[in-house]
């Protein structure tokens, strides 16, 4: 530990020192989730102090609009966390503690059982987490443990989509489709293999939308007989994938990728660690889009993020399978899987979820979104306007004809550091901003599902100012 470390961690500073404000101490101490070196350094680093509806504010008072939901996942945006926190506080005065290791506890139990009523088909057996990383770790031992119980050990492999994220630990981030987030950690789990997400923007202009969805099965299924169908043990897909930008799923594609799955012996995973629990508008993104996985991931909004916790759900086949496999039990447990206390939080947040109606407020407006995000593409820039509920993206071009970022003076990634970002700032609006895997800037927005109609027009509205002001920096008009 240097000098300056010791002076810092000890406690109060030196007689006369000016103290280390949050910045500085962040700057200092703090290891930041995906954050460039220059946020340690020579850049500002926001610091945010308080939040009420959908709005956070920083150390200055600047209010910003939190239109990513913090990382899509605070449902209820910022104004219940005084209810959520009286169920938390009459949790830690009964029982703060306890583990789900051959007992249980009531907030687990009752949980478990608003989940099984709340989950699509038959899914009705819960395996709590504490993130979603961790969700997808345990479906992966779940597939494999089940193969296994059913006297296929071979079925190992497990197929996901090129671009998506699943998590950042060690199998979690295998399924991952996202190569600049693997590829510094590889080799990592075997037996990964990885198809064409349902990205429609680029596609062929002449193709149907009927015709997509049959090159999406027909390259699944390629992929199924060729790894051999008997060593498969599981496609991961997300109901609408995140990463890549709001991509939903073509019409019938997933009904089409549920009965290859059935016709192949292999389970479905749906990861809703970010459609689930109203994004979309329904409880799970399976419900919106009709279809029945075998098993669903969840984390984020089970809770709206005011305390930790994840999960998967599948049902008695699976499960009783495991159960009655040569281990005689699931074989996984986590220390924190079940805490009481976050499980208080998700049942409160799901009591205060139904009083208001979130899921039907997403749906009603999620029109109105639609079409906000249409007046833009008026803009110079934008090129894509896509999604679904409370999910949406924008993907920024130079040349709307070819459909990607040309512009050889101005990169895409120095528009979004230099120009784009801080006009998002200057706005004040918090927003994902990212240079995809084919080089064109995206800005999604996933805003707190609390969000009425004139709460996503003011969202909206600073967006447009942020782009307005990015391209006229950029001079890009």
């Amino acid at each position: 530990m240097s000098a300056e470390t010791a002076v810092t961690a000890a406690g109060p500073a030196p007689q006369g020192a000016r103290p280390a404000s949050v910045e500085e101490l962040a700057k200092r101490h703090l290891v930041m989730n995906f954050t460039p070196a220059a946020k340690y350094r020579a850049d500002a680093l926001p610091v945010f102090v308080r939040g009420e509806g959908c709005h956070v504010y920083d150390e200055s008072g600047k209010r910003y609009f939190d239109g990513l939901a913090g990382l899509f996942c605070t449902q209820l945006g910022y104004s219940h966390g005084a209810e959520v926190g009286e169920a938390v506080a009459r949790q830690m005065a009964e029982l703060p503690y306890q583990t789900t290791w051959s007992a249980a506890h009531p907030p687990a139990a009752r949980l478990a059982a608003e989940l099984a009523a709340l989950a699509p088909g038959d899914l009705n057996r819960v395996f709590f987490t504490s993130s979603g990383s961790e969700s997808n770790e345990a479906a992966i031992k779940l597939a494999r443990q089940y193969h296994i119980s059913r006297g296929e050990p071979a079925r190992r492999k497990f197929i996901a989509r090129r671009v998506a994220y699943h998590g950042t630990s060690f199998g979690a981030m295998s399924l991952n489709g996202m190569v600049q987030v693997r590829k510094m950690f590889e080799p990592l789990m075997s037996g990964v293999r990885h198809v064409s997400n349902t990205k429609r923007y680029r596609r062929p202009a002449h193709e149907t939308e009927a015709e997509f969805t049959a090159f999406l099965l027909a390259e699944l299924e390629s992929l199924i007989l060729q790894e051999g169908a008997d060593t498969v043990a599981a496609v991961i897909l997300e109901p609408l994938q995140n990463a890549g930008g709001s991509l939903t799923p073509p019409a019938g594609y997933l009904q089409g990728v549920r009965e290859l799955c059935d016709r192949h012996g292999v389970l479905l995973i749906a990861d809703e660690v970010i459609t689930g629990f109203g994004r979309l508008g329904s409880w799970f993104g399976s419900d919106h889009y009709g279809v029945r996985p075998d098993v669903i991931t969840f984390a984020k909004g089970i809770a709206s993020a005011y305390v930790p916790l994840g999960g998967l759900i599948a049902g008695d086949r699976v499960v009783e399978t495991v159960l009655d496999g040569p281990a005689g039990m699931y074989n996984h447990a986590l220390t924190y899987g079940g805490h009481p206390v976050a499980c208080a939080a998700a049942l409160a947040n799901l009591e205060i979820m139904r009083r208001l109606d979130v899921p039907g407020n997403v749906r009603a407006t999620s029109a109105v979104f639609a079409a906000e995000l249409e007046r833009l593409r008026g803009n110079p820039v934008v090129g894509d306007v896509r999604g679904d509920g409370y999910h949406r993206t924008l993907e920024l071009v130079t040349d709307k004809t070819a459909k990607s970022w040309t512009s050889e003076r101005l990169p895409a990634a120095e528009f979004v550091d230099r120009h784009l970002a801080p006009a998002a700032a200057e706005a004040g609006v918090l927003c994902r901003l990212a240079i995809d895997a084919e080089g064109n800037p995206l800005l999604q927005l996933s805003p707190p599902l609390v969000a009425d109609a004139a709460a996503i027009g003011e969202l909206v509205g600073l967006v447009e100012q942020a782009l307005d002001r990015a391209v006229a920096s950029g001079g890009l008009r």
